[in-house]
């Protein structure tokens, strides 16, 4: 399986790159305490780091509005998902445990204020791709069974026809949620040149907590305009 950036997506996104993981083996049926644990306290420490501080403003959110603007996206309008989870947690509304994966992501996220996505594997069998979206492609929102029609100006993540997270990375799809019986797991990291370097610990970081409390198979990649594509086998 691939996940493939293509180009005119780099043109418009400037030093846009991704830090990327995909895991197999996994049992995420179980409760695992320490990686709830893991969560509150980085939940804590994302509270303490934003008190007085407006989310909108920090750096870390900056190159993402920076980015939606380049898309003609009012950011204000449609939050990327790091900025709507930090905010969600300056406020502190918390966030509840939904299952080891996702808390995990979550927990990784919040520590080094990057978007993490998680896909499940489980639900295609053909390559992701970042890219521009097609009059026939559809997307189901999270939380909904019904597709709604999708704007061709918007770089999405897709499958086939299918689109996994509309507006780059506002809002992912229902399909590919990931649930208890998820086994496969492709995690991105979204970011910049100039976060690269906080790219590459989330990355690394996430790889050594999926084999320490699942004990499964991981794999790691990077992607930029000199190596658009990630081929991994799960």
């Amino acid at each position: 399986m691939k996940f493939i950036v293509e180009d005119r997506v780099f043109k418009t996104l400037e030093g846009v790159c991704f830090a990327m993981v995909a895991a197999s083996n996994i049992d995420n049926s179980q409760e695992i305490p320490e990686i709830k644990a893991l969560l509150e306290a980085n939940i804590k420490e994302c509270e303490a780091y934003f008190e007085g501080k407006k989310v909108k403003e920090s750096q870390e959110v900056s190159y993402y509005r920076d980015a939606f603007r380049k898309m003609k996206i009012n950011p204000n309008k449609f939050m990327s998902s790091i900025e709507a989870l930090l905010t969600r947690i300056s406020k502190k509304k918390g966030m509840p445990s939904i299952n080891p994966i996702v808390d995990l992501g979550n927990a990784v996220s919040l520590k080094y204020r990057l978007p993490i996505g998680a896909h499940d594997l489980d639900s295609t069998n053909e390559d992701f791709y970042v890219r521009y979206a097609r009059p026939d492609d559809t997307f189901i929102p999270f939380g909904s069974k019904e597709e709604e029609a999708v704007e061709e100006d918007e770089i999405v993540y897709a499958t086939g026809d299918k689109i996994r997270t509309r507006r780059w990375i506002w809002r992912q799809s229902e399909l590919g949620k990931i649930g208890k019986d998820t086994t496969r797991v492709m995690f991105p990291i979204d970011g910049f040149t100039e976060n690269k370097e906080e790219l590459l610990k989330a990355r690394d970081e996430l790889a050594d907590l999926l084999k320490k409390h699942f004990n499964c198979k991981v794999q790691v990649g990077w992607i930029d305009q000199d190596n658009p594509e990630f081929t991994f086998e799960v």
